[in-house]
């Protein structure tokens, strides 16, 4: 039985729901949606005249991750910088087509938080290279965090022994080789040790964050199931499910159990 993406529905042997505890670090920013009707081209200059129609916000990067997290019912510490980042993004109404993105106070202050005590089941690292967190204190931390380590970054020298997820464009870009690479291809799927993953084939309204999503899925599976091979076709699933909503997008609880199918 198959349900409306195509995701073959076994209910007698999909994973059951356990709780975990996630130490999650990162940057964090709010995303803003203006939403208008582009009516006419600017007499003066060649640029789209929107009317204002409505806004949305939704927390976006490793708030995305934390959203999504809890949504598999995970206990997330997060740590994250005080100083607030915006992305505005312009969207004509009718055609769901972003026109332009404002990104105000795109750096943060350095990490400056004491590390906790209690223990947790796997610490993830979700760097958007904002200044948060520079590759000395990304080593400190995996050396100090007894347990598994992912790490989602836009730098280009990463440690080693963690498990390391990037884009296809961003592994291009990555100094050395990494035994625990995790490279997502968009449609194409995925790649992890040699072996590919497909991609799920549905309609595709926007990816913004969809790369936050496969990694708390993959996360959350990982710890499930114990290897990275069988958490990934989930991941992939709950990727495939954000990219067919406009924005940000958290996973409801159908989604979700869904996935778990």
């Amino acid at each position: 039985m198959q349900n409306q993406f195509g995701f073959l529905i076994d209910k007698e042997n999909s994973p059951q729901p356990k709780q975990f505890k996630v130490l999650l670090i990162g940057d964090t920013c709010t995303d803003k949606y203006v939403y208008g009707t582009v009516t006419r081209i600017s007499p003066e200059a060649p640029v789209p005249v929107m009317v204002y129609d409505r806004v949305e916000t939704a927390k976006g990067m490793a708030y995305n991750v934390r959203e999504n997290l809890m949504s598999f019912g995970s206990e997330v510490y997060m740590m994250t910088h005080e100083s607030p980042i915006t992305k505005t993004r312009y969207v004509d109404s009718k055609s769901n087509q972003q026109i332009m993105r404002l990104d105000e106070n795109d750096t943060a202050e350095d990490f400056g938080w004491e590390l906790p005590k209690e223990k947790f089941d796997v610490m993830v690292i979700s760097d958007y290279n904002k200044g948060f967190l520079s590759e000395e204190k990304i080593q400190e931390l995996v050396d100090w965090f007894e347990g598994p380590v992912f790490i989602d970054s836009k730098k280009t020298r990463l440690p080693k022994k963690c498990y390391i997820k990037v884009n296809d464009r961003e592994a291009q870009k990555l100094e050395g080789d990494y035994p625990n690479l995790i490279v997502t291809r968009g449609s194409q799927g995925c790649t992890y040790d040699g072996m590919s993953f497909p991609g799920i084939n549905v309609p595709v309204f926007d990816v913004a964050g969809a790369g936050d999503t496969f990694l708390a899925t993959l996360v959350h599976f990982y710890l499930l199931l114990g290897t990275i091979d069988h958490a990934i076709p989930y991941a992939n699933k709950a990727a495939a499910i954000a990219v067919t909503h406009f924005g940000t997008y958290v996973l409801s609880q159908d989604d979700v159990n869904e996935i778990r199918c």
